[in-house]
């Protein structure tokens, strides 16, 4: 009798084997004459070795499919043990309208119109720029995006960043060191990654560097080479801020920019640097420009009204200026 440790701990072995380890059971009932234990994230299984090389490579094709899709329920653990093909189907895009997978196994779709035209416009350019309202998902499509890069092993790593600009507030008044007064700025994009990857496997990344995020001033110096790029609240960043960010584009790189051109909190809201980028960069090849809309909100049906009635209260601003200036 042979006897073999597997070790799986690129993901999480609770969310893995799952609920009362169904996975464990499913596992000994189909190969009935190995011995299988499970230890955390180690598998012992004692038997023919045949039968062990083949639960091996079984066990590497689950774990590889847990790792794309987020999760595995009883349905697919049968499919891929009852058809041999059924694992390759999968990897090779049987799921292809799908993004990626939320950390509840559940599919990241573009919900709307633009969000399917930023996925479209991202096949096809290495710089994208997406702009406009509060709550259209233009970061989190983005994220999604560069998991799924990553997951394909079409780029090396992830460097998110968002220039860290008051709203309002002081950052020097925050409690804590420099990386606690700028984490509340950086929180939302550790939001969208704890969405989509499980804790274990984005501890790791973040500890490793595969994953990045950082305020935009630390990109400063840096050549982002074999990287998924995005700047979000892009419209807070400095047009000096902002050319130095372009500047930052390596080989096999793709950055993506989001931001809301009517919340720009800087002094003076013509320095904006996205203003600025999207008048001269508009008509570049290989640059693409899509602007969302309150049609893209995906928030609660409330958020499109409060959108309105701003854009109807600076438009009503706008229009009495002229009036006075015409006087």
């Amino acid at each position: 009798m042979t006897e073999k440790i597997i070790t799986i701990d690129q993901v999480d072995p609770k969310a893995f084997f799952g609920t009362n380890n169904f996975l464990v059971d499913t596992l000994r009932n189909r190969f009935p004459r190995l011995k299988i234990v499970v230890r955390g994230d180690q598998v012992k299984c004692a038997g023919g070795e045949d039968d062990i090389e083949l639960f091996e490579q079984v066990l590497g094709e689950l774990v590889t499919l847990f790792d794309r899709y987020n999760g595995l329920n009883e349905e697919a653990v049968t499919r891929m043990l009852d058809d041999p093909g059924y694992h390759q189907t999968a990897m090779n895009g049987g799921f292809s309208e799908a993004l990626t997978f939320n950390v509840a196994g559940n599919p990241v779709r573009p919900r709307t119109v633009n969000q399917s035209r930023l996925v479209d416009e991202y096949n096809s350019n290495d710089l994208l720029i997406a702009v406009g309202p509060a709550g259209t998902g233009k970061t989190y499509v983005a994220i999604a995006l560069a998991v799924r890069a990553l997951k394909n092993k079409q780029v090396r790593r992830i460097v998110l960043t968002r220039p860290a600009v008051e709203a309002g507030e002081r950052l020097g008044f925050l409690p804590g060191d420099m990386k606690e007064k700028l984490d509340p700025y950086l929180q939302p994009l550790y939001d969208a990654l704890q969405d989509m990857i499980h804790f274990r496997k984005l501890e790791t990344w973040l500890e490793d560097g595969t994953i990045q995020i950082a305020p935009l001033a630390f990109m400063r110096g840096r050549t982002l080479e074999h990287a998924f790029v995005i700047l979000d609240e892009a419209q807070n960043a400095t047009i000096n801020q902002l050319k130095m960010f372009l500047t930052r584009m390596g080989v096999n790189s793709r950055f993506i920019m989001t931001g809301d051109v009517t919340q720009i909190d800087l002094p003076n809201r013509r320095s904006s640097g996205l203003v600025q980028a999207m008048q001269i960069l508009r008509g570049i090849e290989g640059i693409s420009i899509i602007n969302f809309d309150e049609q893209d909100i995906v928030r609660h049906k409330l958020v499109k009204d409060i959108v309105r009635a701003y854009e109807k209260s600076s438009s009503d601003e706008e229009n009495k200026g002229e009036g006075r200036g015409e006087k």
